[in-house]
């Protein structure tokens, strides 16, 4: 095995070893097209169990708790692909005619090694409370399974992979004129933060998680994220302007330090939302959603103010994030309509050499940042979208691979993301050519 390659192993391996956090109603529960259902025969793989599955609730069908514990077991899987059902959300809706999806005749066999003994795609589901996996390739499904009773018409939550939705929906915004630059200042487009740290914060620097506000973002339970969160879709506090305007120290001059920080996407939200003069999810579902053939509904939530909580919270079925995958991996371009701005992507998921405080070893021992998209090292451009407990799209444009995967992990960072990192890297050595 050649030194690169040894490298290249060792840096997939360590990819998700960093885990940006996010925190989702009512609203009717679109079931998948029917039609786009058929086109995708044979069907997925379904089991109703799951690690551990008795500590998530099983025998009580998998509850989604409430309010106040929802983000505890035995909660965990009822409420992450129910949680529009537990807090307030705006409709993303579907396309018409659901793109179509091909399906491998059968599954590809993956073999990837975890701690020095090899494994299988079966070992990987047996000691991971995955509630999902996909893996596509160009338009065509690879694999796709689900655990603990979960099925293709559960609607998953986002967590933080919403943050990279949010930025795509900036680069359109830029696109279309109705923001002039990522060098404006937020206070441009958000007048209710006039003279705050964040007013004067460029949009470029909030992209990138280096505005240098402070915000403690740990999971502690007792940090600034929690204060965010239950200022926005916990509806503990007024949200829009006010859930944010509490952030207003600035700890290091702006674009000089990465410090991964959910308020900066909700301010970038605030932004989108007077830009555009419309609900965030309705410009998502006009700009994305549709346009890329969505065959199911999609949800959003909100805050007390009608705001999303677009640092987080998305909630959507597995093959719809396989779209937004595959889109990706395309550069924005969805069979010959370019939906997202190719140069936007480009500039998203690449570190430039003079943001050495952005670069893989620097912002974190593993990753780089971009555009809200976690970036791998090397030459080969791989990105990721990430949220806590699990929610992750790996993406390999030259490959055109996608994985998502979608799961109930008992922390919140960290846990069991160097095995996913593992089996990722087997599918793209197993996959790529």
């Amino acid at each position: 095995m050649t030194r690169a390659l040894l490298r290249r192993r060792f840096v997939i391996a360590g990819l998700l070893a960093v885990v940006g956090g996010g925190c989702a109603a009512s609203g009717t529960r679109e079931g998948v097209i029917a039609e786009s259902a058929a086109l995708m025969a044979p069907s997925p793989r379904f089991a109703q169990d799951g690690p551990e599955a008795e500590e998530y609730g099983a025998s009580d069908g998998f509850p989604t708790g409430d309010r106040t514990t929802f983000f505890r077991i035995p909660f965990l899987v009822g409420s992450h692909s129910q949680l529009d059902q537990v807090f307030e959300s705006r409709l993303v809706r579907r396309a018409d005619t659901p793109s179509r999806l091909a399906r491998a005749a059968s599954e590809p066999v993956i073999q990837y090694y975890y701690q020095g003994t090899a494994a299988s795609l079966d070992q990987y589901l047996a000691r991971n409370p995955a509630t999902g996996l996909l893996v596509a390739r160009g338009d065509t499904i690879l694999i796709e399974r689900y655990q603990y009773g979960r099925n293709d018409r559960h609607r998953f939550t986002s967590w933080s992979m919403a943050k990279t939705v949010t930025s795509m929906l900036v680069g359109i915004a830029i696109a279309e004129g109705r923001i002039r630059s990522v060098d404006d200042q937020a206070a441009a487009y958000v007048p209710g933060l006039a003279d705050t740290e964040y007013g004067r914060t460029s949009l470029r620097h909030l992209l990138q998680m280096s505005s240098g506000v402070r915000f403690v973002e740990n999971y502690s339970g007792r940090d600034d994220v929690a204060r965010l969160a239950a200022d926005t879709f916990l509806q503990t506090g007024p949200g829009g302007v006010e859930a944010v305007a509490p952030f207003n120290e600035r700890a290091v001059p702006a674009g000089t330090k990465f410090s991964y920080a959910s308020v900066e996407t909700q301010v970038l939200g605030l932004v989108l939302r007077n830009a555009v003069g419309r609900p965030v999810a309705e410009y998502l579902s006009e700009k994305i959603w549709r346009p890329m053939g969505a065959e199911a509904d999609a949800t959003w939530l909100v805050d007390r103010a009608g705001q999303e909580s677009t640092y987080c919270c998305i909630n959507a079925v597995l093959r719809d994030y396989a779209r937004l995958g595959l889109l990706l991996a395309h550069d924005g371009n969805w069979r010959g309509r370019q939906i997202i701005p190719a140069t936007w992507i480009e500039e998203a998921t690449r570190v430039r050499p003079e943001q050495g405080h952005l670069k893989p070893g620097v912002a974190t021992p593993y990753l780089g940042y971009g555009y809200q998209v976690w970036i791998a090292p090397g030459e080969r451009r791989i990105f990721a979208l990430l949220g806590v407990r699990g929610q992750t799209i790996l993406v390999d444009p030259a490959s055109r691979l996608v994985l998502v995967h979608t799961a109930v992990r008992k922390q919140a960072a960290g846990g069991s993301a160097t095995e996913l990192g593992a089996l990722w890297q087997a599918v793209t050595d197993t996959l790529a050519n």
